[in-house]
């Protein structure tokens, strides 16, 4: 990626964990990643990266003042969405019904970050770059190429999203994806809506992230060698081969070799 994400596009993930440096020997060892624990001044946050690029962030969960959440917070990936104006975003979301969960804070000169849920209750996160625009490399080995919400209605995301930020959503046409919904922005896909009603019970509204990996099965396995677990193991779709996992610490990600290079992140 070079230059700045077109506002409502997905333009970065991180993690928030208990145990930081177990994450990132994980993901480093998965995809071969490359991050430390950050200075203090930057609450240890850590950018880890490949091919020497931005690719996702892993932080210790704490508190504000550094003091560790009780209760732990639910240990997940964030999807970032890209915003030319925090704060005209945010009174959107408020007039739309969401909820804003983390108020706009500045992040050193990187830029602005926000953290909402959406009305039907899934929490995404919004950047406004400033020295920093976000994933620097996407759609290859070990990189982000694709974002979706899965949600209980379908219908009210998508009015939410589209009056929020400059997005439109419409079925997509891709083979054997009947009622799945794009998220598109200029035209373009940027991500993915699917029905909650598709997954097991009991799972919440959430945001997931999908990695491209060159080989599904032996990232799996991999993932599986190291302590993490498998949510739906590898199968064949209509845009490629894909498994959604779990790390050591349960977060849920979704990792796939697309069949298509046009799958944009």
């Amino acid at each position: 990626m070079n230059g700045p994400y077109k506002p409502g596009t997905p333009c970065w993930v991180d993690l928030m964990v208990p145990d930081q440096q177990a994450a990132l020997d994980f993901y480093g060892d998965l995809f071969g990643w490359q991050g430390e624990i950050g200075p203090a001044e930057q609450g240890g946050y850590s950018v880890c990266t490949l091919k020497g690029k931005p690719v996702a962030g892993i932080m210790k969960a704490m508190n504000p003042d550094g003091s560790v959440p009780d209760p732990m917070p639910p240990t997940v990936w964030t999807t970032y969405l890209a915003t030319d104006s925090l704060d005209s975003t945010l009174k959107a979301v408020t007039d739309a019904g969401g909820t804003v969960m983390m108020p706009a804070m500045d992040v050193m000169d990187l830029g602005r970050m926000a953290v909402i849920a959406d009305p039907t209750g899934a929490v995404v996160g919004l950047w406004q770059a400033g020295t920093f625009d976000g994933a620097g490399i996407v759609n290859e080995h070990g990189a982000l190429i694709w974002n979706e919400l899965t949600t209980g209605d379908i219908p009210a995301a998508a009015a939410f999203y589209s009056s929020v930020l400059p997005v439109t959503t419409a079925a997509s046409e891709m083979p054997d994806a009947e009622g799945y919904v794009e998220f598109k922005v200029a035209g373009r896909a940027v991500g993915g809506m699917m029905d909650l009603s598709k997954l097991p019970p009991g799972v919440p509204p959430h945001w997931m992230p999908y990695f491209h990996v060159d080989d599904v099965d032996a990232v799996q396995a991999a993932a599986t060698r190291a302590g993490g677990s498998v949510l739906a193991p590898a199968f064949d779709m209509a845009v490629g081969r894909m498994a959604v996992l779990a790390d050591p610490q349960g977060a849920g990600f979704s990792v796939i070799k697309a069949s298509s290079p046009e799958q944009p992140a």
